[in-house]
C-alpha cells in the first residue's frame, strides 16, 4: 500500500505535525487500519480512497481510536493528492458523511471545515491543577468535538506549560482533549494554542487544525474580527491562517512531504 509521511502546517521539514497518508486500492477492515496507525505511531494516520473524479473517502486513526475529523491529516492527504494528480479541488467525505471541500491556492491549501458551537462548563479545578494553570480568563466546552477550551492571559505562560499527563487523564471522562489558548504576544499572530489529548490520542498534538471548527469562532467573538493568523506553541511549532464564514471555517496551511514508500500488509 502506497504510504507517505507529511509534515503539516509548516513549510519546513521536521516542523509542524507529521501525519501518515495511506492510499487504499481496496477496502481494509477497521482493525487493520487501527493496527497500522499503532505501528506508525503518529498522532493521526489518514486512509484515503478514490470514489470517483475528485471525490475521496477519508478516515482518521490515532494510535488509540478512529476519530471523525483531523485537520493536519486532511492537509497532508490533500498535499499528496495535489502533488500526484492534476486536481486543484478535492471533496473528502469522512466517516460521518461530512463533506470537506479542499482547494489548492498558490503554495497554500485551503480547507473548508464545519463550524461547531461551544457552551458553558463548570470550573475544571483538577484539570487546571494538572495543567499547571493558576489563573484563567474563560472556559468553554465543544460538545461536538468533546473538547474543553481554557483561555489564559499570557501566551508566554502557554508555551511554558508542562502538564502532568498521568494526573490530567484522570481529571475527566468522556472527553477527547483539552485546548489551552491565549491572545498572542507575537505581533505576527492573533492567538496561540496548545492541544493535550491523552484520552484519545497522544499527550500533546503538535499542530491541530480540527479544533478550528470552534476555536476560530471563539476568537472571532473575543476579538471582533473574522480572519486570523494562529500559532501552535508546541515544541515543533506550526502556523495557519483561518477565516470565519457564515457556515464554514476556512483553514489555510502548507505541508511538506518527507517520506514515500510501500507498506506491506
Amino acid at each position: 500500500m502506497k504510504t507517505y509521511f507529511v509534515d503539516s502546517f509548516t513549510n519546513e521539514k521536521f516542523k509542524g505535525n507529521p501525519a501518515a497518508v495511506c492510499i487504499l486500492e481496496n477496502e481494509l477492515n477497521h482493525q487493520i487500519m487501527q493496527n497500522i496507525a499503532i505501528e506508525i505511531g503518529f498522532s493521526e494516520t489518514a486512509f484515503i480512497k478514490l470514489i470517483k473524479d475528485n471525490i475521496y473517502e477519508i478516515r482518521f486513526f490515532t494510535p488509540k481510536m478512529e476519530i471523525p475529523l483531523c485537520g493536519h491529516a486532511t492537509l497532508a492527504s490533500s498535499k499528496i493528492i495535489f502533488d500526484t494528480t492534476s486536481l486543484n479541488t478535492i471533496k473528502f467525505i469522512n466517516c460521518n458523511d461530512v463533506e470537506l471541500l479542499i482547494d489548492k491556492v498558490g503554495d497554500e491549501i485551503k480547507m473548508q471545515f464545519p463550524i461547531y458551537d461551544t457552551e458553558e462548563i463548570e470550573e475544571p479545578k483538577q484539570m487546571l491543577d494538572a495543567l499547571g494553570i493558576r489563573e484563567y480568563l474563560n472556559k468553554r466546552y465543544s460538545p461536538k468535538n468533546k473538547i474543553i477550551l481554557i483561555e489564559i492571559k499570557s501566551s508566554t505562560d502557554l508555551a511554558n506549560l508542562k502538564p502532568d499527563f498521568s494526573a490530567l487523564v484522570q481529571t475527566y471522562q468522556g472527553i477527547n482533549g483539552v485546548l489551552v489558548t491565549a491572545k498572542s504576544d507575537i505581533i505576527d499572530f492573533d492567538f496561540q494554542y496548545r492541544y493535550f489529548w491523552p484520552w484519545a490520542g497522544t499527550n500533546e498534538d503538535t499542530v491541530t487544525g480540527g479544533i478550528q471548527t470552534f476555536l476560530t469562532k471563539y476568537w472571532a467573538n473575543r476579538l471582533n474580527k473574522t480572519t486570523f493568523k494562529a500559532f501552535q506553541s508546541s515544541l515543533r511549532t506550526g502556523k495557519m491562517r483561518t477565516e470565519l464564514l457564515t457556515d464554514k471555517v476556512c483553514i489555510y496551511g502548507e505541508a511538506v512531504k518527507v517520506l514515500e514508500g510501500n507498506l506491506e500488509i
